[in-house]
């Protein structure tokens, strides 16, 4: 019987791991990261300026520390990523900073300046389906205030959020919509939806109210009523309210007028929050809402913001599962085109509220607490999209590169790069393994301004050849012929060992 050949694997065929993200996450380049950088940096400065200090917390939280709110889903304990510790207990990455933010000042209560004025940034993780501009990890940036419990830190969240946006260059392109969890609360108990079994109808009424912007009155009418039929002919089922509940909610969310430039800008908020009050009737949780919300347009007309920048706003129903008083809303208001065409704001990149309850969950007494969360990469689109120079910044040279002609001389050459970089000068010395028409080229895709060439001729005579490697380019245009190439060497020169670091910045300042 014959014997079977025996199959060797062929190492060359071996099977490969196909190279592919995650969905839900990005890679970002050296541009994109610097740009950011620069973003944050001057908003970390803002937030220093109103005396908040940084804090970091970990990625990685006891699950029972991040507690059950999740603002926005409807369902709170889902969209965590979560693995069990080898105690068995289990833990999950931070899917925002501000439940981190409960335990670090729960657990060290006592030694922490109080009203304690924080701020942080870093990324968070949603275990949800990505979809268009919806990571599962992305960059959040916080700011807030704990240990305050009048509505004065609630006006100070609001200007700092107005000065960060002033000073991230979009001036007049936003404004800080402010609305009140009390208020809402107020309408809902007004008209009747008040109690656990409402709470369907409700939340209805309340994602009807969210579209005003979108929808317009009418639009919203429909919503509270019956139903809408968009214009794809899709029916959305309405929140049935009886007519007289209908215009109770419309005449809050309708008084929209701005107040005049040269008028008297109390007043006009007088006659605001009268209407308001007109409409929750005798509920307490409202009326004291609206005496918050007055107090906070108080202070801020007093500090010299005006309607134009902080204003109530009705429709700013975000978050209600997690915030106590009074919420906010940084909207741009410049326009863009969406994804079916329409023109559009471009929307919200920053919000939060006041959130009583978040650390008194560690605590047996009540902790206040308020403060906002800032969306890194939306706003980062929004600066893009306004070409701010902020991202822009100065064009930052790639690292001078030493080519390695003789690879018995090595360390030769690593004494060049050394010298470079003593100088504070960016420089690398080129470890390939490829010869002087491909490292050159290596030098071009790393933006290189400049190359250090050293052969056997100028080490004995003690000298480099530097390379300009940015003005050759623009002189290798309008040379025609190799010979001529040849011929003009454009921007190459030799210098003494000893001259290489002064020609060198010659030619960063040259360029950069």
């Amino acid at each position: 019987m014959a014997k079977a050949e025996s199959k060797k694997a062929d190492p060359t065929k071996a099977d490969t791991l196909k190279a592919r993200l995650p969905r839900g996450f990005v890679d970002r380049r050296a541009d994109e990261i610097a740009a950011q950088h620069r973003m944050l940096e001057t908003i970390r400065q803002s937030f220093e300026l109103y005396g908040f200090e940084a804090l970091e917390t970990p990625f990685v939280e006891y699950t029972e520390s991040l507690g059950k709110f999740l603002p926005d889903l409807d369902r709170p304990n889902e969209g965590v990523f979560s693995f069990q510790d080898d105690d068995e207990s289990w833990l999950s990455l931070r899917y925002d900073l501000t439940a981190p933010l409960a335990r670090h000042v729960a657990e060290h209560f006592d030694a922490i300046p109080k009203p304690y004025r924080s701020f942080r940034a870093g990324y968070v993780f949603r275990n949800e389906k990505p979809g268009p501009g919806r990571f599962r990890q992305f960059m959040q940036c916080d700011a807030d205030i704990v240990g305050a419990g009048s509505v004065a830190a609630d006006a100070e969240i609001c200007m700092l959020m107005a000065d960060t946006l002033e000073k991230l260059g979009l001036s007049g392109q936003y404004v800080i919509k402010v609305n009140n969890r009390k208020v809402l609360d107020g309408v809902m108990e007004a008209i009747g939806l008040s109690g656990e079994d409402k709470a369907g109808q409700r939340l209805t009424v309340l994602r009807a109210i969210d579209k005003l912007d979108r929808l317009g009155v009418d639009g919203v009418r429909q919503l509270l009523g019956e139903g809408r039929k968009d214009e794809s002919g899709d029916f959305a089922k309405g929140a049935g309210l009886a007519p007289d509940a209908i215009e109770r909610i419309l005449a809050y969310v309708s008084f929209q007028a701005a107040p005049d430039a040269e008028g008297d800008r109390m007043a006009f908020w007088e006659q605001f929050f009268g209407s308001w009050t007109d409409v929750v009737g005798s509920s307490e949780t409202g009326r004291e809402g609206i005496a918050e919300l007055h107090a906070i347009m108080r202070l801020c007309a007093a500090a010299g913001y005006g309607h134009d920048r902080i204003r109530a706003d009705p429709s700013v129903v975000r978050g209600l599962e997690y915030y106590t008083g009074p919420v906010y809303e940084a909207e741009l208001t410049f326009p863009v085109t969406n994804e079916e065409g329409q023109t559009v704001r471009f929307g919200s990149v920053a919000g939060g509220g006041r959130y009583d309850g978040l650390v008194g969950r560690f605590r047996a007494e009540p902790v206040p607490a308020t403060g906002f969360s800032i969306g890194v990469s939306r706003l980062f689109s929004a600066l893009q999209l306004t070409g701010s120079p902020l991202l822009e910044g100065t064009a930052k040279p790639g690292p001078v590169v030493v080519l390695v002609l003789d690879r018995d001389n090595i360390a030769d050459y690593q004494r060049l790069v050394a010298r470079l970089r003593e100088a504070g000068i960016r420089a690398e010395l080129y470890l390939g393994g490829s010869g002087m028409k491909a490292q050159m080229k290596y030098a071009d895709r790393r933006g290189s301004p400049c190359a250090i060439i050293q052969g056997s001729n100028e080490r004995e005579a003690g000298e480099v050849q530097v390379k300009d490697l940015i003005e050759g380019a623009k002189a290798a245009g309008a040379i025609a012929s190799n010979a001529e190439w040849k011929a003009a060497r454009p921007a190459q020169f030799s210098v003494k060992e000893d001259e290489m670091v002064e020609r060198v910045r010659e030619v960063l300042a040259r360029h950069f």
